[in-house]
């Protein structure tokens, strides 16, 4: 192989010169541009409309629950982090809880374990679980991580009525999931209040936020002293 000429092989003057700091050239371009400082978490700045932050169960306008309790967000939790019980709906005619034939009886989240990847609320058959724009999550206790399905479960709305209670009259569980259900009827109304059904409005003992604010809409971010629901 001919040698290569000197001038490709050794490079000019200037070169030899600056190879020891060539690698901090990206330092150097930019140790005088201005800083963002952000002043967290007196300023909290607002999180993308499909932030992976805390997760929720969600109901039907009239208060009844999407979950199913099919477990299939705990199968597909690739951090085995998701602990669902079901339950057979009406037991002992005490009304039901969900539109299915069964309900989630246990849900839990274990936030120690959770990546926030998404997959869950991907499996999920009924939109019962969807991710909110909360993100505050540090806390004391390992114990207190682990989130319980009065945790999760979204506040009432206008319109609901706290389960368990009948479904609508004339309704299946395919009208519930079409949409033609828009809040309580008088009858489920009368029959919360005949039975006197303990409210399950889904606030945590510990006061925390079900739900955050939308921060996209709102342009202000979910704290601990959030108590507030917001739609998604």
């Amino acid at each position: 192989m001919p040698d290569r000429p000197e001038q490709d092989t050794k490079g000019g003057f200037l070169s030899e010169l600056f190879a020891p700091v060539a690698g901090f050239g990206v330092t150097f371009a930019t140790m005088f541009r201005k800083l963002e400082t952000e002043q967290y978490p007196e300023e909290k700045r607002p999180t993308q409309p499909r932030y992976h932050g805390r997760h929720q169960l969600n109901r039907h306008p009239d208060g009844l629950e999407k979950c199913v309790g099919c477990e299939l967000c705990a199968w597909a939790c690739p951090a085995d982090a998701i602990l669902v019980e079901g339950a057979p709906n009406d037991a002992d005619g005490v009304g039901r809880f969900s539109p299915g034939e069964r309900y989630g009886r246990v849900y839990q989240i274990n936030y120690l374990r959770c990546i926030f990847c998404g997959l869950c609320i991907e499996a999920c058959p009924t939109r019962a679980l969807t991710m909110t724009n909360f993100y505050e999550l540090a806390d004391h206790s390992r114990a207190d991580l682990i989130f319980t399905k009065d945790q999760l479960l979204a506040p009432l709305q206008e319109g609901m009525v706290a389960p368990p209670h009948p479904m609508v009259a004339g309704m299946d569980e395919r009208d519930y999931y079409l949409g033609k259900v828009t809040r309580a009827t008088p009858e489920q109304e009368e029959w919360v209040r005949e039975h006197d059904a303990e409210p399950e409005d889904g606030t945590a003992p510990s006061g925390d936020p079900v739900e955050g604010v939308d921060t996209v809409a709102g342009g202000r971010q979910a704290t601990r002293d959030t108590t507030e629901a917001v739609r998604r």
